[in-house]
């Protein structure tokens, strides 16, 4: 409404309705799997689980003054980011 008013007083001729329409529609396939890369994360997620499994029995058999955590949360946390960048790529 207000643009056409604004139109009607400025007295600009309107845009041509050849530009209210879709010229072009551009299709991109999705990127396919890798089945080697998926077979490289999947022995990663197995090794990060050994080195979990590893790292528990080390704290408590040795007494270490920390927890496990402190090692454990951010190597599941960088496997977790990893994985879902794979995953998310266009």
């Amino acid at each position: 409404m207000f643009a056409n008013l604004i139109q009607w007083v400025t007295r600009h001729p309107a845009p041509g309705y050849d530009h209210a329409f879709v010229e072009a529609v551009h299709i991109s396939r999705p990127v396919p799997r890798n089945a080697r890369a998926e077979k490289i994360i999947l022995l990663c997620w197995v090794l990060i689980a050994i080195k979990h499994v590893a790292v528990i029995w080390a704290v408590h058999h040795y007494a270490v003054p920390f927890h496990q955590l402190w090692i454990n949360f951010p190597t599941f946390l960088l496997g977790l980011v990893a994985t879902w960048a794979y995953y998310a790529r266009d």
